[in-house]
């Protein structure tokens, strides 16, 4: 699969989480095998603005080649600012546009999957990235739009080719669903089939490496995008670099090698971040994912996931039966799920479906979850 000049085999790409795909995670993910690796969403204005806390989430590791980087923004004029500051500066090889996030403190400021709803604008934004990239790939990542009555995938992969844009994912769930339901791959079918011309990527509801065979073999996409399913599991990638090359060899890690990839996963964060404990804290979230179906008694899950320190973390993780072997049935769903009631909007935004009206303080200067 080609993004623009950037050859990507395997067709894989690790899906920009808040909170999660730092650098760390990225570099443990990349070791596994190929693809795009995508870091943390950073919104264009705080890029363009140079906030601290940004500057610090864009940085890269010597390792990381390509390097692509995640912008969101709702003003046309301040994205093509945002990613000519990228193209300008060396920051990224690869941009991709969040138009798929869900969550109501990006979607009631217009953005992420409220977005493509306003069809003109989100040309606009489009054209102003692609104008400002220089040699830099631009790419999208979208869900099939607000909710069941309000579906603008189609509309939005078609605008994106016109406007120049290297490839299209689609997360298979309006921004309603957010992670519940199923993942509706016939949608990716559809978009395939619309947009011909350039790439399509599929995501939604890849837990192993066989189910991003099912997509491809399905919907006749390009490519596939993985989120949830790589949550304390960086090794899904050697799975996928392996079922695209077809063998059937999977990983199947010890709760020793398990502990071990924990271990330099707290390592490389404290190196990363300001404060060890900051660090340590931070890493919690992971413990659960990582620890999965294994067998951990209580007190001992207890002492790992309150350590305070990268050296309260390793006594912890020493306890752990590292002969313990990986347990069956864990292709299963991971993180968060769940549908929502009601997407949160501005006030009128499902009155014109034309307009290009960029919503007062739209722009948020600050990037992260």
């Amino acid at each position: 699969m080609k993004i623009g000049p950037i050859e990507v085999w395997p067709p894989v790409v690790l899906a920009p989480m808040a909170g999660i795909t730092n650098a760390p995670f990225r570099v443990l993910c990349r070791e596994q095998g190929g693809g795009l690796f995508v870091c943390e969403m950073i919104t264009s204005r705080a890029l363009a603005e140079r906030n601290a806390k940004t500057m610090k989430m864009i940085r890269f590791a010597e390792s990381e080649r390509p390097r692509s980087l995640q912008l969101y923004g709702v003003d046309p004029r301040t994205v093509g600012r945002a990613v000519k500051m990228v193209a300008e500066e060396d920051l990224a090889d690869h941009v991709d546009l969040n138009f798929g996030c869900p969550v109501p403190k990006v979607t009631r400021r217009g953005g992420g999957s409220a977005l493509p709803y306003k069809r003109n604008l989100l040309r606009r934004i489009l054209r102003e990235a692609v104008a400002n990239a220089g040699p830099l790939p631009v790419t999208m990542k979208m869900r099939m739009g607000i909710d069941d009555d309000h579906l603008t995938y189609l509309d939005a992969g078609r605008i994106a080719a016109e406007e120049g844009v290297a490839a299209v994912a689609l997360h298979a769930r309006t921004a309603r669903q957010h992670y519940g339901g199923t993942a509706d791959w016939d949608a990716i079918a559809r978009l395939k089939e619309a947009v011909p011309e350039i790439p399509v990527l599929g995501n939604g509801d890849i837990w192993c490496a066989d189910d991003a065979l099912r997509m491809v073999a399905r919907t006749g996409c390009d490519g596939v995008v993985v989120g949830r399913g790589c949550l304390g599991r960086p090794w899904l990638f050697a799975d996928l670099a392996n079922a695209f090359a077809g063998s059937p060899e999977r990983a199947r890690p010890s709760l020793g090698e398990v502990a071990a990839t924990m271990a330099r996963h707290a390592t490389m964060m404290v190196e990363t971040f300001d404060t060890e404990r900051y660090a340590i804290a931070d890493f919690r979230k992971h413990i659960g994912w990582y620890l999965k179906g294994f067998t951990v008694g209580a007190e001992l899950r207890r002492k790992v996931t309150t350590a305070g320190s990268l050296d309260e973390l390793r006594e912890g993780l020493a306890e752990l039966d590292p002969d313990q072997p990986w347990p069956p049935n864990t292709d299963t769903p991971r993180g968060k799920s769940g549908e929502r009631g009601k997407v949160h909007l501005p006030d009128g935004w499902l009155d014109d479906p034309w307009d290009t009206v960029v919503p007062e303080d739209a722009e948020s200067d600050v990037s992260g979850g």
